[in-house]
């Protein structure tokens, strides 16, 4: 059978990828903890006031919005009350009709506008922090008084001014920033849910 993968390339690719990803956590460990806390804090507290999530993100981005919903209505590990969470990148419906009705720049933008109110929390997933869609949608809840938190990579993008905090990834390589951005809001999914595990926590509810 002929050969058709180089098995040295690839242990090279594997190797050196794992290492900058090792790099980056170990780079960016206090401030992921502090920007995991921060988060975290933010949401349980939208939440305690009868406030939604509302996660947005493309591509690669909206299957973690997906995901980082799914972990708060479901469960992570342990199981407790729902919690409000959407992603507003799974209505095909929605997205092809504003897309084509209005633009694709507007298809977060009208469902933040229909289904967001003051108070409400919407997360951005971008490894770029530049995509149109999601700085229509930032600069909306800036004006309609919705809190904005933004996962990003690279610098951070526009996405940066329209946010109320945000963390960074600081790296170009938008598979390893989509790498990090998973342990990051998946221990965000941690702590809300240890909270509201919590019997005296989920009384005060």
């Amino acid at each position: 059978m002929k050969k058709i993968l180089n098995i040295k390339k690839i242990h090279g690719t594997v190797s050196r990828n794992i290492n900058l990803h090792n790099a980056l956590i170990n780079s960016q460990k206090i401030e992921i903890i502090n920007k995991v806390s921060q988060f975290s804090s933010i949401i349980i507290n939208a939440i305690l006031k009868k406030k939604k999530l509302l996660i947005i993100g493309n591509g690669g981005s909206a299957a973690d919005s997906q995901h980082f919903a799914t972990e708060l209505t479901v469960r992570l590990k342990k199981n407790r009350k729902a919690l409000p969470a959407l992603s507003l990148a799974t209505d095909t419906s929605a997205l092809t009709a504003i897309g084509n009705d209005f633009s694709f720049k507007k298809i977060f933008t009208r469902q933040i506008e229909a289904l967001g109110n003051v108070g409400d929390v919407v997360i951005a997933i971008s490894t770029s922090g530049n995509s149109g869609n999601i700085i229509d949608a930032l600069k909306y809840c800036q004006n309609k008084r919705l809190k904005t938190l933004c996962i990003l990579g690279n610098k951070g993008g526009e996405a940066i001014k329209y946010s109320n905090d945000y963390f960074i990834v600081n790296c170009a390589d938008a598979s390893r920033v989509q790498e990090i951005h998973i342990i990051f809001w998946q221990n965000i999914c941690e702590v809300v849910e240890n909270f509201f595990s919590n019997k005296n926590n989920v009384k005060k509810t």
